[in-house]
């Protein structure tokens, strides 16, 4: 109920603010009502019966809030709605001649097209004369391999030209902003006749000092103001200050300690070079050498035959190398230095830890003795200790990442994707929730895990019965998948997940059709062509947009700022080039039309 009041003020200030002509107009805000509307009905109508009810609406409906408050998720979803139309087959009646049981037809086609255990749908027919394999193994090629990449293609094709249509507004929208802030600052005192071109400095810094937004942006925009020698910012300076929006936060590194004694200059400067981090990645490199040819070595003995004593030597050498190598770094760089670089915080970290391992290892058994007995009692064993150690080092290998430049590349479009895709992720989530909403109305309680499976197995082979329950090898029952059902949200989710991977999706939809109706094949393969189809394949095609923009950008640079290019990596910037930059008269003349800003020029 509280979050309903909030609501309800939302959607009151918003409608206040914008005026009743501008929302009837707004179709969104149309919606929010409604579903505010609907969500307090349903509200009460769950007070007056006690919260007994089984079907609750609001339910159903929640994620429009999640859709409503988020601009970029809005423009994501009007682009796959703009998109589904020119998919969208034309509709003609061959299955009518072809195919005359329909959902069985459909599943069979499906399970080869996603090539989820396809030879099932083949076999029998090729059991009886192995021509049948041509019509399978041509509509697999053209389905699966031409049909369904063509696809993938088409989708994100019509997808990002209206992507691209959603950028060009927002930039210029962006653009139209800050165009009135500039007008709006060039009129002097009170009234509305600009007699100059250019903003005072003085007047753009009072006026951010009152603007809420990101410290760091904030600066990073001031600093930029200050540089104009006359005081003065013309229309374009102006509009390229605000670039700095675009761009995210990245920390400076704190200035290197001063050294008075010559010792510590020269550990200073020799840790300080980029050739100090390539021969600690040559010493990781031969610690994993190490480790994979010891395991190599003693794959075929037995626990007892193991002897770790030299695979302990091995750990305690390399070790103490890393910790000598962070503690010379810290020297170098000072202790803020050393953490500003998020490679010596994943090294420092891990070199803790395996220091920390080899210390209870000393005190637990004594080494160095060449022979250790297991001591009863202890929480791990010497060759569990020793293991743990040998995954730490090879994970801190991962250290190699950022000092190849392909691998750095990669590294930072998987991080990117995480910033950049959130309104995709976001919109997935909501269809994740609607979807595992509906299957709980309609699926629950329908399969239930039997007591003894082996008895009602017997009862059906000697009775014959005509029941939905089969043991047949390959079966939702003989694969033992009760726990993938619709009898609570989690299990929900977890198993719309595993339709969405393909693989033995057919399994569930032969268990519901057999158990529930037919019918039920509806909502699997709906849930099919929108995650599977739909997102996967805009995601894919995403990720590669976004590696192909890093790759292009990365060419020209150096190893080292690499990791920069993700300081300039918004949604935005990377359909830049292909977006057309307003003019300046375009601007004037929306100016002009604006029905909340009075300008005389």
């Amino acid at each position: 109920m509280v979050c309903l009041c909030i609501f309800i003020l939302d959607v009151t200030v918003k409608t206040y603010l914008i005026g009743w002509e501008e929302f009837r107009m707004n179709k969104w805000l149309i919606g929010y009502t409604v579903v505010i509307a609907a969500s307090v009905v349903d509200w009460m109508l769950s007070i007056s019966m006690m919260c007994s009810e089984s079907l609750r609406v609001r339910r159903l409906i929640r994620p429009f809030f999640l859709l409503q408050n988020s601009s970029l998720m809005k423009k994501t979803l009007k682009c796959v709605k703009r998109t589904l139309p020119e998919i969208d087959p034309k509709k003609n009646g061959e299955w009518e001649t072809y195919f005359k049981n329909l959902p069985k037809a459909l599943s069979s086609l499906l399970v080869l097209l996603t090539t989820a255990n396809n030879p099932d749908v083949m076999i029998p027919a090729y059991s009886l004369n192995r021509g049948y394999s041509i019509f399978f193994i041509l509509f697999s090629v053209f389905g699966t391999y031409l049909l369904m990449n063509l696809m993938t293609a088409i989708i994100y094709n019509q997808f990002r030209g209206y992507l691209l249509m959603s950028v060009q507004t927002s930039i210029i929208r962006r653009r139209l902003g800050i165009r009135a802030a500039f007008e709006v600052l060039c009129c002097p005192g009170r009234g509305h006749t600009s007699t100059q071109s250019e903003v005072a400095v003085n007047m753009f810094l009072q006026v951010m000092d009152r603007v809420h937004m990101k410290s760091y942006w904030r600066e990073a925009i001031i600093k930029a103001a200050q540089q104009f020698p006359d005081g003065f910012i013309n229309g374009e300076a102006f509009q390229r200050l605000f670039n700095e929006l675009d761009k995210d936060f990245m920390k400076e590194h704190p200035p290197k300690p001063v050294y008075s004694s010559p010792v510590l200059q020269h550990i200073q400067i020799i840790y300080s070079h980029f050739y100090i981090t390539v021969l600690g990645n040559v010493v990781a490199l031969a610690n994993v050498i190490c480790i994979c040819t010891v395991l190599v070595l003693d794959s075929e003995k037995s626990g007892l035959e193991k002897n770790n004593f030299y695979m302990e030597i091995l750990n305690c050498i390399f070790i103490l190398y890393y910790l000598i190598e962070m503690l010379l770094k810290i020297v170098a760089f000072g202790w803020r230095g050393y953490l500003s670089y998020r490679n010596n915080i994943f090294d420092g970290f891990l070199t803790v830890l395996l220091l920390a391992i080899q210390i209870a290892i000393f005190i637990t058994y004594r080494i160095p003795y060449e022979k250790v007995d297991p001591v009863p009692g202890h929480v791990m064993a010497l060759w569990e200790m020793v293991r743990l150690v040998n995954m730490l080092i090879v994970f801190r290998f991962l250290r190699i990442i950022p000092e190849i430049k392909l691998m750095a590349v990669v590294a930072s479009t998987l991080v990117d994707l995480v910033k950049n895709l959130r309104a995709f992720a976001g919109i997935l989530l909501v269809v994740y929730y609607m979807f595992a909403v509906l299957g709980i109305w309609l699926f629950q309680g329908a399969i239930t895990p039997p007591s003894n499976t082996s008895l009602i197995f017997n009862a059906n082979v000697e009775n014959k019965t005509d029941g939905p329950f089969s043991m047949d090898c390959g079966t939702f029952e003989q694969l033992e998948y009760w726990p993938n059902n619709f009898d609570d949200f989690a299990s929900s989710l977890v198993l719309l997940y595993n339709i969405m991977v393909v693989n033995n999706w057919h399994v569930f939809t032969d268990a519901y059709t057999r158990y529930t109706t037919e019918w039920s094949l509806v909502y699997f393969v709906a849930w099919w062509l929108t995650s599977s189809v739909m997102w996967v394949n805009l995601f894919v095609a995403l990720i590669l947009e976004n590696f192909t923009y890093k790759w292009d950008r990365s060419n020209a640079l150096s190893v080292e700022d690499v990791e920069r290019i993700a300081y300039q990596s918004t949604v935005q910037l990377i359909f830049r080039e292909h977006v057309q930059e307003p003019t300046e008269e375009e601007l004037l003349a929306q100016l002009q039309q604006h029905p909340h800003l009075h300008l005389s020029w």
